[in-house]
């Protein structure tokens, strides 16, 4: 099975996706990390995408699209894929396209996570995580049982993300609404598209998310 998963940054995709793969044997392919990992190995396309970011430029579609075809040649036709944060426009949409059905793969869902943007904000900003595990928490929801140990492994060290602020969770969603959410027709059009209330608790999203999967 291969899907789409979408919704601004904070919808719970990364959550989401990580019960995909433990529960389903999926693989989830985010661009940003295959690049990292691309860089890192140095391969033919990684050292193509080092030197433009280097250059301080964006990463083409052209890139990008050759990441995702090598990794599905690498995985085979067995396993399933979840996309996380590709693909990103109507361009790259329509590359998938052509890409899945290389490698004799369809897409059978595009799952969106709908979001409050004021409950959002709450929910990124109050967000901070365990340093050593990355375990997560929240100011309001999720405090620590002992206020300055992990709940997991009992380190003292907590950190925020830099860019976890309102006025850029804010950027971020008009970012997702501007570029994103418009290849949402391209999907709708094919009757791929289903949603889960994003907003609800873990364990709701993923029931939601398991329904759809067995439809």
């Amino acid at each position: 099975m291969n899907i789409i998963l979408l919704g601004p940054p904070g919808a719970g995709k990364g959550t989401q996706a990580s019960r995909l793969v433990k529960d389903h044997d999926m693989v989830q392919l985010s661009t940003g990390d295959m690049l990292r990992a691309a860089v890192k190995a140095a391969t033919p396309v990684g050292l193509e995408a080092k030197a433009v970011m280097e250059a301080g430029e964006l990463v083409s579609d052209d890139i990008v699209n050759r990441l995702i075809d090598d990794e599905l040649a690498q995985l085979g036709p067995v396993r399933g894929v979840i996309f996380d944060g590709y693909p990103r426009t109507a361009a790259q949409a329509e590359s998938l396209e052509g890409l899945l059905a290389k490698h004799g793969r369809k897409l059978d869902h595009v799952i969106e996570l709908e979001v409050d943007e004021d409950a959002l904000v709450d929910r990124i900003t109050g967000r901070f995580t365990c340093a050593k595990c990355g375990e997560g928490y929240h100011d309001r929801y999720k405090l620590p049982k002992i206020p300055t140990l992990c709940d997991v492994c009992g380190s003292d060290q907590f950190k925020r993300r830099a860019d976890d602020n309102e006025a850029t969770v804010r950027q971020r969603m008009a970012e997702y609404r501007a570029k994103t959410a418009p290849i949402l027709p391209f999907y709708e059009g094919r009757g791929l598209v289903k949603r889960v209330d994003g907003m609800a608790p873990i364990a709701e999203v993923s029931a939601g998310i398991e329904k759809i999967l067995a439809s």
